[in-house]
């Protein structure tokens, strides 16, 4: 229960760090230089221009309605996890909009545009990573989606290009141009944010030590292991190939160990953005 209750406090800190630092971005290098950007705070910059209606006021209006919709298609469960970011991402659009030096940090659009990019994509990875939603206009493709059984990813970004297409008529063409490269960073840093920690190395070995190999990972790298049937090409021979999920840390060691048992062993690695199991998400096994 205890447990539980940290894990819940963890989850609401991240969502309001993920939202605070997407609201700093938008205030601090978007709004001021009229670049432009897709979702809710996109669509709050059309309405902005036309109305001269606050962002932040804009955002909360759409996120409310978005939240509204949520509810009704989507469940209450999704509902939940939005109501956080449907409200505190208008309230530090607000804080940060009214903070003084915060929307005059630069004048160079694209130092502004690197770190737009830098700040929304780790605001909105962070709040993905724990499964939350930041809300707005990540509502519709879902929605759509659990209609129409159409990507999600495909329909973000379709809505999204809709958005930034409206904020043209109201943009020159660096704004424009240097709004596809926040979109364009931005969607790079949010894929490595929810990664962050994440991704690991699988080694496969063949050798015909597999044995003292497979005694080596449990005794000094103390990682498991899958010994999987092969047959050489060449001579024909029936073995075992020994496969493991390493660190990045451990790869080093492993392969200095490896070479010492067998400097002939085969070894090959790929990067897994994903690892779920004993000994990374689960407790090791005692032996």
């Amino acid at each position: 229960m205890k447990n539980k209750f940290l894990k819940k406090c963890l989850e609401i800190a991240v969502i309001v760090i993920g939202n605070a630092i997407l609201a700093f971005g938008i205030c601090a290098f978007i709004t001021p230089h009229g670049i432009i950007v897709g979702g809710a705070s996109g669509l709050g910059l059309i309405v902005k221009q036309i109305t001269g209606i606050p962002l932040s006021l804009v955002v909360y209006v759409i996120n409310i309605i978005m939240f509204i919709a949520g509810y009704f298609f989507l469940g209450k469960s999704f509902a939940a996890k939005t109501l956080l970011s449907t409200i505190i991402f208008p309230t530090f659009l607000t804080i940060f909009e009214n903070t003084p030096g915060v929307t005059h940090l630069t004048n160079d659009l694209l130092l502004s545009s690197v770190y737009a990019g830098i700040f929304v994509g780790g605001g909105l990875g962070l709040v993905l990573r724990i499964g939350a939603s930041t809300g707005g206009m990540d509502i519709p493709p879902l929605v759509l989606n659990k209609k129409t059984g159409i990507s999600t990813t495909v329909l973000i970004n379709g809505f999204d290009c809709i958005i930034l297409a409206l904020q043209v008529p109201f943009s020159n063409v660096e704004q424009v141009l240097y709004g596809i490269l926040v979109v364009l960073i931005t969607a790079l840093v949010m894929d490595k944010m929810i990664l962050l920690g994440e991704s690991k190395i699988q080694v496969l070995v063949i050798s015909p030590k597999w044995n003292e190999i497979q005694s080596m990972l449990y005794d000094q790298i103390d990682r498991g292991c899958t010994l999987m049937n092969i047959t050489t090409g060449y001579k024909k021979q029936d073995m075992y190939a020994v496969m493991s999920v390493v660190s990045r840390r451990e790869l080093v060691t492993l392969t200095n160990e490896i070479l010492k048992i067998d400097e002939a062993a085969f070894i090959i690695t790929n990067e897994t953005h994903n690892v779920r199991g004993r000994g990374f998400t689960l407790p090791n096994i005692d032996l």
